[in-house]
C-alpha cells in the first residue's frame, strides 16, 4: 500500500503514529459525513462518499502536501492502519453474519449459488490469459501461483459489505432482488475465500497445518458462542439487554480467536462471518449485539474501512501509459466477466432482464477480500512488487468509484424496489408472508403471537413477522446523570426510556414465544407523536415491504364481558392507518382467555369461522384464512352469505332443490366483482374444501334481519376466532338495516356488530381491509 511504501523509507517517527492514525480516522469520518450529506440528495450511497473521502485524505489529494504526508505517514503507521482495518473487518463481518436471513438463504440457496457460481467459474477461466499477459509485462518469475490467486480474486470477488450498504441505504434490502444481490455477493466472497484458502493449504505442509489450526479455532469460537448466550440470557432474564462487561467478553473472544486465525496465515473474515451466522438468535444476547453493533458498524466502522481503502489509492501511480492501459483492461475484463456470467445465470433461472442487469452491476462492487489479497504477501516476509500492488489497488478503487454512482442512480429510479405484494389475495399461500403487528401495551402482543403462531402453520411457507411497539413521544426529560454515573448496562439514550416497563414485558414475551415455537419474530419500536405516528407506521410498512398490517382494536373486554376503551387516540390512529396504509390492514380484537389461543403446543383443535359476503375485503379475509387453516391445530369453516332470491347456481349444483342444504358454493349476483368472488371461492373449494382441509357452508338470507339471525345461530357454536372483511355493504341487500346501530365504522357493518357486547360473542375478531391504491396514499408515503 502507499502508506506502507512511504513508511518503509523512513526510520524515525516524526509524530506519535497512534495519534496520527486517530487523527486520520477522524478526518475520514468528518469528510465522509460531509460528502454523504452533499451526495445523498443526488441518490449516492454511503460507501461511495466514504471511499471518496479516503481518496481526498490520501496521497491523491491532501497527502500530496508535504506536511500532511509527513504527519499521516510515519515509519510505523502502516502497522496501525492494518490493525485498525483488521478490527473494522472483524466487527462488520460478524455483524453481517448476525443479520443474515438464514430461512431465506435456505429457501433460495440454489438460486443464490447459481448466480454467484457463474461469476466465479467464468472469472477463474478468464484469469488464465490475464495471468499470461501480466507475467510477460511484469516479468514475474516467482510466486506465479499466488499471482494467479490474486488475479482470480480481483476478477471474481464481490465485496459483500459494499453491496449490503448500497442496498440498505436504497431501502432495497427487503425486496427479493435486493436480498438476492446481498446473498449472492456473500456466497461469492466466501467462495473466493474458501477457494484461495484451499489451494493455499494444499501448496505446502506448513500452510496445511495453519489451515487445520484456523479451522479448529473457528469451531471453538462457534461452540463458545452457542454456550455463552445461554448463560447470559439466564443471568439477564429481567433485563432487556446484556451488561457492557458481558458484551465486551463476547467481542474480546471474537477478536482473540480472529487474531489466532490471522497468525496462522489465513484471513479471519470467514471465521467471524460463521461465528455471527451460527450465533443463537433467541434471547437478549443477540438483541444486545445487534443493538450495539448495528449503529457502531454503520456509523463508524464501515466509513473508516471504506475510507482507508480510498486512502491507499494514489492516482499518480496510473499516469504511466502502460499502467493506465492495464488498469482499463482489467476493469473492463472484470466487469464484462461478471456481467456476462450473471446474465447467463439469470437467463437460466428466468429472472427478468432488467433485474438481471442491475444484479450484475451490483455484483461488480469491489473492496473487501480482494484488498486483503492485494495487501497480503505472496510468501512470508515478501510484498508484491510496487507496480503490481498499485495496479490492482487502482482497479479495485476505480471500479467501485465508477460503478457505485451508476448503480445508485439505477436503484433510486424505484422500478426495482416497488412495494409488492400489498395484498394477500395475489400472494401464493405457500410463498413468504411479511406482516407487521402494531402494539401499544403488552396485552396486545399476546394476541398477535397467537395469530403469528397460526399463520406459520404451513410447512412450505415462510412467515416473516415484525412486532412494532408504538410509543407516544412525550415531552423530553433531561437526565441528571452523566454517562459514567449510569448503572452497568444502562443506555444513555432518551429513546430507550420511552415505553417504560412495557418494553421489558414485550421483550420477555417475545423471547418466551421464540424459545417455545422457534418462530423468529423481529422486534421494532416506533417512537412518535400520536398525531403523526400513523405516517411512521405506513412508512415502516413500505420499508419492510409487508403485505398486511395488524392493528389492535381500541377497546378491550372487561371481566364482566363489557367492552371498554383501552387508550385514548388508538381509534384515531387506526382510522388514519386504514385510510392511508400502503398494504392491507387487519384490526384485531383479542378477547384474552375466551378468544383465540396460540395453536403451537396446544392439544385441542380451535375452530375458526370466516364470513364471506363478497367483495375485495372478504376475498382478502379468505386469503388470510387460507394461511391459518394450514395449521394442524386449526379447523376452518367458511360461511358464504347469498341473496335468497338468487337464481344463479354453481356449475356443480345440478338441482335447485339443493338450495336449503349446506352446499359449498353459490354465485350471489351479476357483475365483475361477483365474478372475481366466484373464481376465488371456486379456487378455494377445489384446493381446500374438496380435499377435506376446510368446510364451506352457504347461508341464504334476504335482508339484514335474516343475516343477523344467521350470525347469531353461527356464533352459538364455539368459534375462538371470526375473520371477516370490512366491506362496503351500505347498499347491500344482505345488510339492510344493520347500519342503524353502527358504532365503529372502521370495522364495517358486520365487524362492528360482532365487536359489540350485544352479540354475546366471546371469541376474538379479525376485520380485514384489502389495500386500495390511491394518489393520496402515494403522496403520503415516502419511498
Amino acid at each position: 500500500m502507499e502508506a506502507a511504501e512511504t513508511a518503509t523509507c523512513r526510520s524515525v517517527d516524526n509524530f506519535n503514529p497512534l495519534i496520527t492514525t486517530i487523527f486520520q480516522v477522524s478526518c475520514i469520518l468528518v469528510i465522509s459525513h460531509m460528502f454523504h450529506i452533499l451526495l445523498k440528495p443526488l441518490g449516492q450511497p454511503g460507501p461511495f462518499a466514504q471511499l471518496l473521502a479516503g481518496v481526498v485524505v490520501g496521497p491523491t489529494l491532501l497527502s500530496r502536501i508535504r506536511r500532511v504526508e509527513d504527519f499521516f505517514i510515519q515509519a510505523s503507521s502502516a502497522d496501525y492502519y492494518m490493525f485498525f482495518s483488521f478490527l473494522c473487518r472483524m466487527l462488520f463481518m460478524f455483524s453481517i453474519g448476525l443479520e443474515t436471513d438464514i430461512p431465506y438463504l435456505k429457501r433460495n440457496i440454489r438460486v443464490v449459488s447459481i448466480v454467484a457460481g457463474g461469476g466465479i467459474i467464468l472469472s477463474s477461466i478468464c484469469a488464465a490469459p490475464l495471468l499470461w499477459l501480466l507475467i510477460k509485462v511484469f516479468t514475474v518469475t516467482k510466486s506465479r501461483f499466488p499471482f494467479y490467486l490474486l488475479i482470480f480474486t480481483v476478477l471474481a470477488n464481490s465485496a459483500s459489505p459494499v453491496v449490503i450498504r448500497m442496498i440498505a441505504e436504497s431501502k432495497f434490502d427487503n425486496a427479493d432482488l435486493g436480498r438476492l444481490a446481498i446473498y449472492s455477493s456473500l456466497i461469492s466472497e466466501m467462495s473466493c475465500v474458501a477457494f484461495v484458502a484451499t489451494l493455499t493449504a494444499c501448496s505446502s505442509t506448513i500452510r496445511l497445518v495453519g489451515a487445520i489450526i484456523a479451522t479448529l479455532v473457528t469451531v471453538l469460537l462457534i461452540v463458545l458462542n452457542n454456550y455463552l448466550p445461554f448463560v447470559f440470557n439466564k443471568r439477564n432474564r429481567h433485563n432487556r439487554f446484556l451488561t457492557n462487561s458481558e458484551l465486551f467478553l463476547i467481542i474480546f473472544i471474537l477478536l482473540a480467536i480472529s487474531l489466532l486465525v490471522e497468525s496462522a496465515g489465513y484471513t479471519a473474515i470467514t471465521c467471524c462471518f460463521l461465528a455471527g451466522l451460527m450465533f443463537p438468535r433467541e434471547g437478549k444476547t443477540c438483541r444486545t449485539l445487534l443493538h450495539k453493533l448495528t449503529y457502531a458498524v454503520n456509523t463508524f466502522v464501515l466509513p473508516v474501512y471504506f475510507g482507508y481503502t480510498g486512502f491507499q489509492f494514489n492516482i499518480s501511480k496510473i499516469f504511466n501509459k502502460l499502467t493506465l492501459i492495464l488498469t482499463v483492461l482489467i476493469i473492463v475484463l472484470s466487469a464484462g466477466t461478471k456481467i456476462v456470467a450473471t446474465l447467463a445465470a439469470c437467463y437460466y433461472l428466468k429472472i427478468p432482464r432488467n433485474e438481471s442487469l442491475i444484479l450484475s452491476f451490483l455484483l461488480n462492487m469491489k473492496g473487501n477480500y480482494d484488498l486483503i489479497i492485494i495487501n497480503s504477501p505472496p510468501v512470508p516476509k515478501m510484498l508484491w512488487e510496487n507496480d503490481i500492488h498499485d495496479l490492482f489497488l487502482s482497479v479495485v478503487v476505480l471500479k467501485t468509484l465508477i460503478l457505485a454512482p451508476v448503480v445508485a442512480i439505477w436503484l433510486n429510479r424505484g422500478e426495482f424496489c416497488a412495494h409488492y405484494p400489498t395484498t394477500l389475495e395475489i400472494l401464493n399461500p405457500e410463498s413468504e408472508l411479511r406482516m407487521m403487528a402494531c402494539a401499544y401495551i403488552p396485552r396486545h402482543v399476546s394476541g398477535y403471537l397467537s395469530l403469528i403462531s397460526a399463520l406459520s402453520g404451513c410447512p412450505n411457507a415462510t412467515l416473516n413477522p415484525y412486532v412494532a411497539h408504538l410509543v407516544e413521544l412525550r415531552k423530553k426529560k433531561k437526565s441528571k446523570l452523566m454517562y459514567h454515573q449510569l448503572e452497568d448496562g444502562d443506555q444513555y439514550s432518551d429513546e430507550e426510556e420511552y415505553g417504560g416497563n412495557d418494553v421489558v414485558q414485550i421483550t420477555n414475551t417475545l423471547d418466551s414465544f421464540i424459545s417455545e415455537t422457534k418462530i423468529p419474530v423481529h422486534e421494532a419500536k416506533i417512537v412518535s407523536s400520536f398525531l403523526t405516528i400513523n405516517q411512521d407506521v405506513c412508512n415502516g410498512a413500505v420499508d419492510l415491504r409487508v403485505s398486511i398490517i395488524f392493528l389492535p382494536f381500541h377497546k378491550h373486554q372487561r371481566v364482566d364481558g363489557k367492552m371498554e376503551n383501552s387508550m385514548e387516540g388508538i381509534r384515531t390512529i387506526n382510522q388514519k392507518v386504514i385510510r392511508h396504509a400502503p398494504c392491507s390492514v387487519g384490526i384485531f380484537l383479542d378477547r384474552g382467555q375466551t378468544g383465540f389461543q396460540q395453536p403451537h403446543g396446544s392439544l385441542s383443535v380451535q375452530n375458526i369461522a370466516t364470513f364471506f359476503f363478497g367483495g375485495p375485503d372478504d376475498r382478502e379475509a379468505l386469503a388470510c384464512s387460507k394461511r391459518i387453516l394450514m395449521h394442524s391445530q386449526v379447523s376452518l369453516t367458511v360461511f358464504r352469505f347469498i341473496q335468497a332470491n338468487s337464481s344463479i347456481q354453481n356449475s356443480w349444483i345440478s338441482d335447485a332443490s339443493h338450495k336449503d342444504e349446506e352446499v359449498v358454493m353459490a354465485i350471489s349476483s351479476i357483475g365483475t366483482e361477483n365474478e372475481m368472488d366466484n373464481v376465488f371461492v371456486d379456487s378455494f373449494y377445489n384446493r381446500y374444501v374438496a380435499q377435506g382441509k376446510a368446510s364451506l357452508i352457504e347461508k341464504y338470507v334476504s335482508d339484514g334481519a335474516e343475516t343477523l339471525v344467521a350470525l347469531r345461530e353461527i356464533l352459538d357454536n364455539m368459534y375462538s376466532l371470526v375473520i371477516v372483511g370490512k366491506g362496503r355493504r351500505e347498499n347491500s341487500s344482505l345488510t339492510i338495516g344493520m347500519s342503524d346501530w353502527e358504532e365503529c365504522p372502521e370495522l364495517g357493518l358486520v365487524g362492528d356488530l360482532l365487536a359489540s357486547s350485544e352479540m354475546n360473542f366471546s371469541g376474538s375478531l379479525l376485520v380485514i381491509q384489502q389495500h386500495r391504491h390511491s394518489e393520496e396514499d402515494e403522496a403520503l408515503i415516502t419511498p
